[in-house]
């Protein structure tokens, strides 16, 4: 540890992640400053103590772009450059995506959650929003929005524009905000960097972009190296040029009023503290707030909430650092206010608020196409591992996600142990119940279903349709246009990409029933080659038809017990097992795939008899074959109408549905 003295001092930068809080004490630069904690001209130390930076020395950006682009890769770059860890030994413990904080993200390798950090260039504060690039998560990135003057566009020096940079840049356009384009991966050998940008002013032309919008700057950069430029043939040695790019095109935040009656504060997203409790995450649009200020959160649907600000904050660097005001243009944390939710206004409450601001329009949001139900879990072998087991904890836990999760949303059933919970696509729904299963809790799923709604015009029910683009190799063109014809899909586009990849792009519209559970059957058809993207289009007249799902049934248990190698080497010629020797399983549970249509009940809990009659041959030859190790992901994917699937902390168990069951046999009768 450094010294301290009158003319050293010390930082203590808190750094926050979605569930840990980590700290870190690093030595202030005028006691300690090597090449590494000074690099581009930017402080570790984003404002001096209490004083916020001025409304035009601000930038609010939000890093957008399709999955995989580099988006995260890229602001770890940033970071690692600005000064925020104390020496190489730190950066090397903090690892790659600092960002990228939560368990799920770094198993998955994609952003889940939108995170703030704040560097300073120059004099300038730069707040930067990391977004996901998955359309699944489109809520964050539309929530993000609402924070910042202009967004940086990633887009991958190879591939160029994808589903999801369409969704995000729309968004973006229609709000008024400028663009700074940033083509990554600059360094790949087939980079084809004027192909990509002439292709992205296109899309900005499809889009209605106004002449100010579509005349964008554009950086190239490689996020990997850490390196920017300004032309692909020349990178600096640094990301400075993308640094002052931001400075020069992006705006400044524009301010009405700056009294401290016209407050307004958008509240964007909440973070929890076990301190402090409950703290919103907002811009202040218009006026001032100061520490210990009488301030309430108004929204049009609710009733006035009245208190103190108790902490106030603004980001500096990978956390936050208290101040005692903060003006128009700032991004700001408080705590005090019991009750804050996303879409509510934060305004001053001097004088009983009879000077107060009106409330900002709330935050709209895209509304979810895909729904499953999660209930209490009611198998036989249920409450074994789970901390939380009951209808009450299970129903607090879905409401307190919506806290948060703003393109989620929660619904009570006729059912007292079931809610029917509706999100963005089966992985927004996913990621949400392996959180939950992490956390304790034993569930019970069902399969994901559409939503439909009603055309208020004609009268007809309509279903959402989705843009599908495959990149496949030639060989396998003709199974994965097959698989998209069964599934009612409509084909749009086809070519081979340019160069000589040999890669073929199909784009297809096909209907978001006919998505649920096609990942496994794409990847069986291409070997494990083809690579899909998909956004929602439309909503559209629904197809009266049915849509094939798998081709395939189930092996089902005859009865309850622990398997036996002997049962399993008998069934295992029936199709391809889930199941290991010894394992629980109860009568209906789905314990593999049959090799043909129909389902078929084995016998996996068998004995050999006791007699001495045995051949001298016999068990010589035979074996049993390892069993399919299934996620969570390909249990959903597999799950039939018919079918439920049991969660607990450890296993993943799948069976047929026991009231559906009940109601096909009556209807035999």
């Amino acid at each position: 540890m450094f010294s301290i003295t009158k003319t050293a001092t010390a930082l203590l930068l808190v750094v926050i992640s979605q569930t840990n809080v980590l700290s870190f004490t690093i030595p202030c630069p005028s006691c300690h400053s090597p090449a590494f904690l000074q690099p581009l001209g930017m402080s570790a130390v984003a404002e001096e103590s209490g004083v916020a930076a001025s409304v035009d020395k601000i930038r609010n950006i939000a890093v957008i772009a399709h999955v995989d682009h580099g988006k995260t890769t890229l602001v770890d770059a940033l970071i690692r450059q600005s000064g925020v860890f104390r020496d190489a030994s730190q950066a090397t413990d903090a690892g790659e995506r600092v960002m990228d904080s939560e368990d799920q993200e770094k198993e998955r390798g994609i952003t889940i959650l939108s995170k703030n950090l704040a560097v300073m260039r120059n004099g300038y504060k730069i707040n930067i929003m990391d977004t996901p690039g998955h359309a699944d998560f489109g809520g964050e990135v539309e929530r993000v929005l609402n924070m910042c003057d202009g967004v940086l566009l990633l887009v991958d020096s190879v591939e160029g524009p994808k589903p999801q940079t369409r969704f995000v840049l729309d968004k973006a356009l229609q709000k008024g905000m400028k663009a700074l384009v940033v083509v990554n991966k600059i360094d790949r050998p087939s980079a084809r960097p004027d192909y990509v940008v002439d292709k992205v002013f296109d899309l900005f032309c499809e889009l209605g972009a106004s002449d100010e919008q579509t005349d964008f700057r554009v950086v190239y950069a490689s996020g990997l190296q850490g390196k920017a430029g300004n032309s692909p043939e020349e990178l600096d040695k640094d990301m400075g040029p993308l640094f002052d790019a931001v400075i020069e095109s992006i705006d400044s935040p524009t301010v009405e009023k700056k009294e401290p009656a016209a407050l307004q504060a958008l509240i964007s997203n909440i973070d929890f503290d076990q301190f402090k409790g409950k703290m919103g995450i907002a811009r202040i649009t218009n006026g001032c707030v100061k520490l210990n200020q009488p301030v309430a959160l108004v929204h049009p649907d609710k009733p006035k909430r009245t208190g103190r600000l108790g902490n106030l904050y603004v980001f500096d660097n990978l956390g936050k650092k208290e101040v005692t005001e903060a003006a128009a243009g700032e991004i700001i944390m408080f705590a005090g206010l019991d009750g804050v939710e996303i879409g509510d206004t934060l305004v001053t409450n001097e004088n009983g608020g009879n000077d107060a601001a009106e409330p900002l329009p709330p935050i709209a949001v895209e509304q979810p196409t895909v729904r499953m139900t999660i209930g209490v879990n009611k198998s036989p072998l249920a409450g074994r591992e789970g901390k939380f087991l009951t209808s009450r904890m299970i129903r607090d836990r879905l409401f307190k996600e919506l806290d948060r999760n703003v393109a989620l949303q929660v619904e009570e059933t006729e059912s007292a142990d079931r809610y029917m919970v509706s999100g963005r696509g089966q992985l927004h729904l996913t990621v949400l119940v392996e959180t939950m299963r992490r956390e304790g809790f034993e569930l019970e799923v069902g399969p994901p279903t559409v939503i439909l709604k009603e055309n208020e015009e004609t009268g007809g029910m309509e279903e959402p349709w989705e843009s599908v683009e495959v990149r496949v190799p030639e060989e396998y063109v003709g199974g994965v246009i097959d698989l998209l014809n069964q599934r009612k899909g409509e084909l749009q586009d086809m070519g081979l990409e340019d160069g000589d990849s040999g890669v073929t792009i199909i784009k297809y519209l096909v209907p978001t029933r006919g998505m649920l559970g096609l990942r496994s059957s794409l990847l069986t058809a291409t070997r494990g080659t083809a690579i899909t993207d998909s956004v929602f289009d439309s909503y559209r007249p629904k197809i009266k038809d049915e849509i094939q799902g798998r081709d395939k049934g189930s092996l089902l248990a005859f009865a309850d017990g622990a398997t036996t190698s002997f049962g399993l080497e008998g069934a295992q010629e029936r199709g391809k097992l889930f199941c290991s020797p010894g394992d629980e399983v109860y009568k209906g549970m789905i314990v593999g795939i049959h090799q043909r249509p129909g389902d078929l009940e084995v016998n996996i809990c068998k004995t050999k008899q006791l007699t001495n009659m045995r051949s001298a041959t016999k068990g010589i030859t035979t074996g049993i074959v390892a069993p399919i190790d299934m996620s969570l992901d390909a249990c959903v994917e597999y799950l039939a109408a018919d079918e439920i699937l049991e969660v607990t902390p450890s296993l993943f168990r799948m069976s047929k549905n026991p009231s559906m069951a009940g109601k096909k046999n009556k209807g035999k009768k």
